[in-house]
């Protein structure tokens, strides 16, 4: 059974820094890529960065220079600098998914815990 583990998160003043880390544990194929999406209060859910397992990546506009996604096997990591007051949300691992046409498709089944942002003074 397909098991999304996430770590980090927190309470950073706006410039700061902090790093997402997940692992999807019990996969028996493959994962061809990973991301993660981000749920602010009121909002939807949207994606923020993703990875292939070739390396390949696509960030959102929001986040471009500022986040910077990498993956291991089967593990994915979210740098995130000069963070703002507009990133706070709840940060989800999608922990499989697929790449195609410079988009990408979470599997709906690989969801992490989600972790709490808060970006503040």
């Amino acid at each position: 059974q397909l098991q999304v583990v996430q770590s980090g998160g927190g309470l950073v003043q706006p410039g700061g820094s902090l790093t997402l880390s997940c692992e999807t544990l019990g996969s028996s194929i493959s994962i061809n890529a990973m991301g993660w999406y981000r749920q602010a209060p009121g909002g939807e859910r949207e994606m923020v960065a993703a990875v292939t397992s070739g390396g390949s990546t696509v960030y959102a506009d929001s986040v471009k220079g500022r986040f910077t996604i990498s993956r291991g096997h089967d593990t994915v990591t979210l740098e995130m600098k000069n963070l703002k007051v507009e990133d706070t949300a709840i940060y989800y691992c999608s922990g499989r998914g697929t790449y195609l046409n410079d988009k990408y498709f979470p599997n709906h089944g690989a969801w992490g815990q989600g972790a709490q942002v808060t970006v503040s003074s």
